[in-house]
């Protein structure tokens, strides 16, 4: 009788560059197993119930290496999803079986939103400070500048938010209607789509017809708002199923948000006063963005963020601070942050004109960096330097 050899449960690497590349980096994954233990950490801390019972889900190996697919090569959960079910080399390098179905789309987005930033923080240090990478970077030569990470938004203005509020809330009234049989509400969203497109469309010098229109947009807004508050009073005074804890769960986050945008938008338009930045709502959805005006140019709706780089040009910090804060107040954080990564400060620093300033390059000295520069410094004094 002839006897075969097992087949692998997972396809061996292909004869292609990208392959390799794919198989370098789980191998350095392999080296470091604390990577996925504290991913792991992370998906049993966001799971309701016992992590031992029930359909077994994706393992903390599995999601780091997900994590790194998604972000290398800029997919969506959409095209992650496919590529998993469709590229053998991919099942492979995040160890999905190779005769077992793909995650889904949406499975892949809960598990990899369960990765805290403070736990891709702490896998990034222990990356840098690895074996492997020490034998590229040493941290003894760093480039420090700031750059803007935009967020997929539309261009944010009051009318698009107020149409966006009642939009979405209309959207919850009618699975209110389908789930709990809340019937008590009218639809406004074509009147709120007229008002928001002659918005558009009426002159900045008009602000007369402007504001006439952006109260009737105002008034619609907040009656699709009252609808929504009783129909979460509504879905509270019924029995508790998990469609109806979603739905309470949507209509209490989205209704703050609401109610935000409309008093924007009535401080903005109908009272003419200035919303400080930090105040804006830009979105409804993506609450977190901020506002980012960067070197006088353009507004910027996303996040501004802190890199340090080395000599071999490997990403050795990154740092998201909230607002936009200016760039001479993280000058000395930042070496701060490699005297703590490496356990010494770098050698030589250099940073954008925006770092520069006396006091910012006596405390660099005086965190025995040798040789610190700005490139386009402001101050004369910092060039004498």
């Amino acid at each position: 009788m002839r006897h075969f050899e097992q087949l692998a449960l997972t396809a061996p690497w292909i004869d292609h560059e990208h392959a390799s590349e794919l198989a370098t980096i789980s191998e350095l994954l392999d080296a470091q197993p604390r990577l996925a233990a504290l991913i792991e950490q992370d998906l049993l801390a966001a799971c309701p119930h016992n992590p031992r019972t029930g359909r077994a889900g994706l393992t903390g190996d599995q999601v780091l290496r997900m994590l790194l697919a998604r972000q290398l090569n800029g997919w969506t959960y959409a095209e992650l999803a496919f590529h998993l079910a469709d590229s053998g080399s991919y099942r492979t390098f995040c160890r999905v079986g190779g005769f077992g179905p793909a995650p889904s789309k949406s499975a892949l987005a809960a598990n990899l939103r369960r990765v805290r930033a403070e736990t891709l923080e702490q896998l990034n240090a222990l990356l840098v400070t690895g074996d492997a990478a020490r034998k590229l970077e040493r941290g003894r030569v760093v480039r420090i500048d700031s750059t803007v990470v935009p967020v997929a938004i539309h261009p944010p203005t009051d009318s698009s938010l107020l149409l966006d509020g009642v939009r979405v809330l209309l959207r919850l009234l009618r699975q209110a209607e389908h789930l709990a049989g809340f019937t008590a509400y009218h639809r406004h969203l074509k009147r709120a789509k007229r008002r928001a497109l002659a918005i558009q469309h009426l002159a900045p010098q008009a602000t007369g017809p402007r504001r006439a229109a952006y109260r009737e947009l105002l008034g619609l807004t907040q009656a699709t708002a009252d609808y929504a508050s009783y129909a979460l009073a509504h879905v509270e005074g019924l029995p508790p199923t998990r469609a109806l804890r979603r739905l309470h769960h949507k209509l209490a986050q989205m209704l703050p948000r609401v109610a935000q945008a409309i008093a924007q938008a009535t401080r903005r338009v109908l009272h003419e006063e200035c919303v400080s930045a930090p105040e804006k709502l830009v979105s409804l959805f993506e609450t977190h963005t901020d506002v980012i005006v960067k070197d006088r140019r353009d507004t910027y709706y996303g996040h501004k963020i802190f890199l340090t780089g080395g000599a071999s040009g490997l990403i050795l910090d990154c740092v998201i601070p909230k607002g936009n804060p200016a760039d001479t107040t993280w000058t000395v954080p930042m070496l701060v942050r490699q005297n703590t990564l490496y356990g010494r400060p770098p050698r030589q620093a250099s940073f954008d004109g925006g770092f520069a300033s006396t006091d910012n390059l006596a405390a660099a000295k005086a965190l025995r960096v040798k040789d610190v520069c700005f490139s386009n410094p402001t101050l004369t004094s910092v060039t004498r330097s």
